[in-house]
């Protein structure tokens, strides 16, 4: 059993990675249905959260169905992400995680995000600075460093482990590379490996396959496996993963009728959280994923890209399931 502060998880937990404009809760429903054993809000900026920017409050929104569940907070102000996590205490999720590994411009130019790992000494003073705001487990995700002249990951685990982190998430990619080439899981098995360390660690990166979950597994010897953009549009992988490990053999891949239901589910609880109009038009960037690999979808596409309509979008869900489903058929 994997232990994080007073969370207890399964042996080899499966995490759904925090993914902007991606894991809200409609999305982190799905993923929880099927098989996430520990979820995050998107990141959530301190500065926003402090001048109680709409935005940023509706991320704290969490669903007693989705624990344990994370809220990640970033920000460059010591004294703000402070603040910061007593606010997001306040939501009662089960753990406060800070990010560290953001690459995107408009974070990490901002002082956020992965530029901390320019800064180890803030980045310390920090984490402490959230540690004493909050009575929950504080959680860290990053990234190797900020280039490859500075993978200072190893130094990072023992000092952030110092000052009372409950478990580190690393994803195996520096800053520079933003998510391009091969994750590098070698200097996470190097923190694994180090007698100092004693918190849990987790690997992220590249994760897309069970084989590949059980590969990283035994290759470098994490305490689980946070899952990222193969999930999108694909919350299977979690329960795939999962029976991989158990019995070495592969679950059926998601019927049609599976992915137009789990299509349908999601989207109805992105306009139930988001209202219609909104829930709708950001629903669109989901739609490619769970049907990809159809042949000839393209007209379906556009038109579930282009209404605005619920029931109409249900409608054509109905299409879909009874014109590629007798495809479907036909193919077996």
């Amino acid at each position: 059993m994997v232990k994080i502060g007073n969370i207890s998880l399964n042996d080899f937990p499966l995490l759904l990675a925090p993914m902007e404009d991606v894991s809200d809760p409609p999305f982190r429903a799905v993923c929880k249905q099927n098989g996430a054993d520990l979820m995050y809000t998107e990141f959530i900026s301190s500065e926003g959260l402090i001048r109680d920017a709409a935005k940023s409050v509706q991320k704290l929104d969490i669903f007693e169905y989705e624990r344990p569940i994370g809220i990640q907070l970033f920000g460059s102000d010591v004294e703000t992400m402070h603040s910061c996590a007593e606010i997001a205490t306040r939501a009662q999720p089960d753990l406060i995680d800070i990010n560290y590994g953001c690459p995107v411009k408009n974070v990490a130019c901002r002082g956020a995000g992965a530029a901390l790992l320019q800064d180890i000494p803030k980045m310390v003073r920090m984490t402490e600075a959230v540690v004493k705001a909050t009575h929950l487990p504080v959680t860290v995700k990053t990234r190797l460093g900020w280039d490859e002249t500075t993978k200072n990951i190893l130094e990072v685990a023992e000092r952030l482990q110092d000052v009372g982190i409950q478990a580190l998430t690393v994803h195996g990619r520096t800053r520079v590379q933003m998510y391009k080439g091969a994750a590098d899981w070698t200097l996470i098995a190097r923190i694994k490996e180090n007698p100092r360390v004693t918190i849990p660690i987790f690997g992220n990166g590249d994760i897309d396959s069970p084989q590949k979950a059980l590969d990283y597994k035994n290759r470098y010897g994490v305490d689980g496996i946070m899952v990222g953009r193969a999930s999108i549009g694909y919350p299977w992988i979690f329960n795939e993963i999962k029976h991989y490990l158990a019995t070495g053999t592969f679950l059926p891949s998601p019927t049609l009728a599976e992915r137009v239901e789990v299509c349908r589910q999601h989207l109805e609880f992105s306009v139930r959280w988001k209202g219609e109009i909104t829930g709708i038009f950001e629903m669109r960037r989901h739609y490619t994923n769970y049907f990809r690999g159809l042949d000839h979808f393209k007209p379906y596409r556009m038109r579930l890209v282009q209404s605005m309509s619920f029931d109409e979008l249900n409608t054509i869900l109905n299409e879909i399931s009874e014109v590629f489903g007798e495809v479907e058929s036909l193919s077996v």
